[in-house]
């Protein structure tokens, strides 16, 4: 189902039925809004034949199945056009981060109401990025941070690991990109981490991110 030149597409996925029946009922009452497919989890969303055809996608964290994480991930890979706006109740730090890096554009917590819900999808179709004011005030802090300095400075190799692991990338993925083995991929991360001491992906994406070694995806 294409939607037209002036119609915003959008594609509700949220396992919680009440809410999501209650963003169905908000969101069909706009009049250049047209709902694409409303879904409890992102297996259900992407069997879809019409998918693609959305131009904004809502997405909870805490589905089940494939996480919200990785279902923003996918989109951002096969549907690259799509703007994926996070509607959570979590708004601690990593998962901002690992949302936003994962191609996220927005993040909103579930208690906006139904005007605001509107507004940030006309933005994100806009091409902005909409969030709920605490947590563009956590992002904004973060970059605020004088970003403390690594004992040794990346490679430009090391870098571009780093940024592809921000994407979500597979070990044996980031090895077809940067021409590497596996085991030359994992030698390279170790020693990201050596660098960054941190102990994971997550740990080393979110300080990649407050040392402004790389820059989320919004």
């Amino acid at each position: 189902m294409a939607t037209t030149k002036n119609m915003i597409g959008v594609s509700i996925i949220e396992d919680n039925h009440f809410l999501r029946t209650g963003w169905l009922a908000a969101l069909q009452t706009v009049p250049d809004f047209v709902v694409i497919g409303s879904h409890a989890s992102c297996e259900e969303a992407f069997q879809s034949p019409d998918i693609g055809d959305a131009d904004v996608v809502l997405m909870d964290i805490g589905l089940p199945g494939m996480s919200g994480i990785e279902g923003v991930k996918y989109l951002a890979e096969h549907f690259p056009s799509i703007a994926t706006i996070m509607c959570t109740v979590y708004d601690d730090d990593q998962k901002i981060f690992d949302a936003l890096c994962a191609g996220a554009v927005g993040y909103l917590l579930k208690e906006i109401e139904a005007p605001e819900l509107i507004k940030a999808i006309r933005e994100a179709a806009a091409g902005g990025s909409p969030m709920t004011p605490n947590i563009a005030r956590k992002v904004i802090a973060t970059f605020h941070k004088t970003p403390a300095k690594t004992t040794e400075p990346l490679t430009a190799g090391e870098s571009e690991v780093l940024r592809l692991l921000a994407q979500g990338k597979s070990y044996a993925a980031i090895a077809g990109e940067v021409h590497l083995s596996l085991d030359g991929v994992r030698t390279r991360i170790r020693r990201i981490y050596e660098k960054l001491h941190v102990h994971t992906r997550s740990e080393a994406v979110a300080k990649g991110l407050s040392q402004r070694l790389i820059q989320p995806r919004f």
